[in-house]
């Protein structure tokens, strides 16, 4: 059911292990958002252009995709904590290797592992936080994680910025590599919680390509990541056809909208459930494209980047806790391989559908096209809604 009321209680959230797998998360996604608007700017170092950036960007999202339909049938022969650390350490050897890629072709074969890696770490980040939180809790202390997840993102672009024009891109990639490995350090000390190791429901675990529980939230979760490829690939390119400078404010910006719309909008899923935030911040974010979309002074710039802050941190989490309440808690990890994994063929197939596009016009188109997908992501969850309300629970699971 999209409600989900809750009452408050005095169940606590903010456990030790709680505490270590959001430092953990946020240095995952600090050097993920560091290198997003540094490695568009590397391949045309080594001589790519706009699409390659896409392929960049979708070959990574790919192999990521490739890895989670394994994530459950792995916990048959590694432990869940175990797997989390192999794949943070991926993720910091694949950064450091960065530093070798001369040509774009070594640099996809690099991105092809680090998205292994990836797509292994924030599968089981996501499932065993959401097995940590109390489950009357659970919105509230997804969207806690999110913060985490946002505070580092609101310095990993700047930070990315500002080596590229203190040092250069070796100082980039090892340092990336050292502040994973801090990670996989920080993810050592997070404990499993015992109810998550369950010899019976772990044996019947398997290969599982689609979660179609999660099928209809997972769309919207698709329809979200095309549009966010359009910032995450193509914003530094756009701002320098725009002759705008503050690439690093803008990136920050986004991430502080983000962090304080999370520090509600998760009480307020507990409360009332997804449409509470889902339609506001699909509203919000479409504005936020259009503005930018217009934008040739820099304050429309910031103004953007607040809007769609505020609509995207809003929606993320809420999709990914919705996800998360359809299944049972040893199915967590099929709801949250489906729920990346649609995201990551959204950001991967946006990053080449969009690369084709800025080739051929510019790459203002690319955000025109994050409205069109916006504009539809309210249409299907509206649908979900109507649907609902005459008594078919049943698409997606629902």
């Amino acid at each position: 059911m999209i409600s989900n009321k809750v009452q408050k209680t005095g169940v606590t959230l903010w456990s030790l292990s709680f505490v270590f797998a959001i430092i953990a998360n946020a240095l995952l996604f600090m050097i993920f958002e560091m290198l997003l608007p540094t490695l568009p700017l590397f391949v045309n170092e080594i001589g790519g252009n706009a699409t390659d950036v896409g392929l960049v960007t979708g070959v990574f999202m790919v192999s990521a995709i490739l890895i989670r339909p394994f994530a459950g049938y792995l916990l048959k022969l590694v432990n869940k904590k175990y797997l989390l650390i192999l794949g943070i350490i991926i993720n910091a050897i694949s950064t450091g290797m960065y530093y070798f890629a001369d040509t774009v072709n070594i640099l996809l074969i690099i991105r092809l592992v680090h998205g292994l890696g990836f797509g292994l770490a924030t599968t089981y980040f996501a499932t065993l936080v959401a097995e940590i939180i109390p489950k009357e809790r659970r919105g509230e202390g997804m969207g806690y994680f999110g913060v985490g997840e946002t505070v580092a993102i609101s310095v990993g672009p700047m930070i990315g910025i500002m080596i590229l024009e203190a040092f250069d891109y070796s100082r980039l990639f090892i340092g990336g590599l050292a502040v994973l490995l801090l990670a996989a350090l920080m993810a050592a000390l997070t404990k499993t919680p015992k109810q998550a190791d369950g010899a019976d429901e772990i044996q019947h675990l398997k290969v599982k390509i689609l979660e179609k529980r999660v099928l209809m939230p997972a769309l919207l979760t698709m329809l979200i990541g095309v549009a966010a490829s359009g910032i995450m690939s193509f914003f530094s390119l756009y701002a320098i056809e725009k002759d705008f400078s503050g690439i690093g404010w803008f990136f920050f910006i986004i991430a502080l909208a983000s962090f304080l719309v999370r520090l509600v909008s998760g009480r307020l899923f507990d409360r009332h459930g997804p449409s509470v935030i889902l339609i506001p911040g699909s509203i919000l974010a479409t504005i936020g494209f259009v503005v930018l979309y217009l934008a040739h002074a820099d304050s429309t710039f910031y103004l953007a980047a607040v809007l769609y802050g505020l609509g995207f941190g809003a929606i993320f989490p809420a999709i990914q806790t919705w996800c998360i309440n359809l299944v049972e808690e040893h199915e967590h990890e099929y709801a949250m391989s489906t729920f990346f994994n649609f995201f990551d063929f959204g950001i991967g197939g946006g990053s080449l559908l969009l690369g084709i596009l800025a080739a051929h016009f510019s790459y203002g188109v690319v955000y025109l096209v994050g409205i069109a997908f916006y504009i539809v992501f309210l249409l299907l969850y509206l649908y979900i809604l109507y649907n609902q309300r005459r008594g078919n629970n049943s698409i997606g699971g629902l």
